[in-house]
């Protein structure tokens, strides 16, 4: 049976393939479409990333706020600011982890896979169950820095199922302490690019938000993905991931993320006890 969502989608116009898994903070399933679908990752892979090097943090092996200089090989293009930035500037680790999320910065994000290791990062996903989620290696290479698998084709990948499994443990502090839980949350809180899921969010007479939203977004050519927890009434922990659209990436206010919010909302506003004007 097609969904009510999926329906309003293809009414619309929208051509491409969709994953949509939300869950209660609780780990409940309140709605999947296709959640084992395996999507190109895009920047949602930097969620597991931010929580692993929160995981070492919180064990001592890494110091948040020992520094890492940026050289002049690291910078990267793609989202971010640091590839626009002077090779020598000295970043804690706090920072990297910061810019990774809030700003999506690519070069930020490679620092991290670097200290990290990727073998370290998968086998980590692997100890959690998480096999579909996989970092396959670092962001926008030129070429001739591409490993094999990504000089294959391969991709960063993960599937709306692995994505809430990994939000709602952190959010359940199954995943770190409950000052790294803090701090990974308030991190994902601070994210500029709220054009999906934060898109719908409904607003106070003074034009703020009336709900908090823990978020990382994700985009590619044709891919538009958002993962995160809402803080609604009842709280949803949320990834709708999207690929084959017909929108060019990094185009602001564009087609595809339209059709996606606006047909996303009126499922999270009943999931989440939302009234049509927004209160409680």
């Amino acid at each position: 049976m097609t969904s009510p969502f999926l329906s309003d989608l293809r009414a619309q116009g929208y051509v491409g393939e969709v994953g949509l898994r939300v869950c209660d903070v609780l780990g409940r399933e309140l709605f999947a479409l296709n959640p084992e679908r395996v999507f190109p990752a895009a920047s949602t892979i930097k969620v597991p990333l931010l929580i692993l090097a929160l995981e070492w943090a919180q064990a001592g092996r890494l110091d948040l706020e020992g520094r890492v200089t940026l050289q002049a090989a690291d910078r990267v293009p793609g989202a971010g600011v640091l590839h626009e930035l002077g090779s020598g500037l000295a970043l804690s680790w706090r920072d990297v982890l910061t810019l990774m999320i809030v700003v999506s910065d690519n070069t930020a994000t490679n620092l991290v896979i670097e200290q990290l290791g990727m073998d370290a990062v998968n086998g980590w996903l692997n100890a959690h169950g998480w096999t579909d989620t996989r970092l396959v290696g670092k962001l926008q290479l030129p070429p001739e820095q591409r490993n094999a698998a990504q000089l294959r084709g391969e991709r960063n990948r993960t599937t709306a199922r692995e994505q809430t499994d990994i939000l709602g443990r952190l959010v359940r502090g199954d995943l770190l302490d409950a000052a790294h839980t803090a701090l990974a949350l308030d991190i994902l809180e601070r994210q500029q690019y709220r054009d999906l899921i934060g898109r719908g969010l409904p607003r106070a007479e003074n034009g703020e938000h009336l709900y908090r939203l823990a978020s990382k977004s994700g985009e590619l050519g044709g891919v538009h993905h958002d993962v995160g927890v809402l803080y609604t009434p009842r709280p949803l922990v949320i990834a709708l991931l999207s690929e084959g659209g017909m929108d060019r990436r990094e185009l602001p206010g564009n087609h595809d993320v339209n059709l996606l919010s606006r047909a996303l909302w009126p499922l999270l506003s009943a999931l989440g006890k939302v009234h049509s004007d927004g209160d409680i």
